[in-house]
């Protein structure tokens, strides 16, 4: 996987899990009130702030760690 190719994927997949995960997370513990979207939207960004860099440099050292 190219470079290029690894950091659009990262941002796919972050944008992809951090948001359905954050839905459900402030779904379940502030339930749907009034200025929920932008509960939502604000722990969304924090999320998607912490998934990238964990997913760009976090993932490929433990991917190396668990190589047989």
């Amino acid at each position: 996987m190219t470079p290029k190719s690894n950091l659009k994927s990262t941002f796919v997949i972050a944008l992809i899990v951090t948001s359905y995960i954050t839905f459900t997370l402030v779904a379940v513990n502030v339930g749907f009130i009034k200025n929920f979207i932008y509960v939502w939207l604000r722990s969304w960004l924090i999320a998607f702030l912490f998934a990238v860099p964990s997913l760009l440099y976090v993932a490929p050292f433990v991917r190396n760690k668990l190589k047989p």
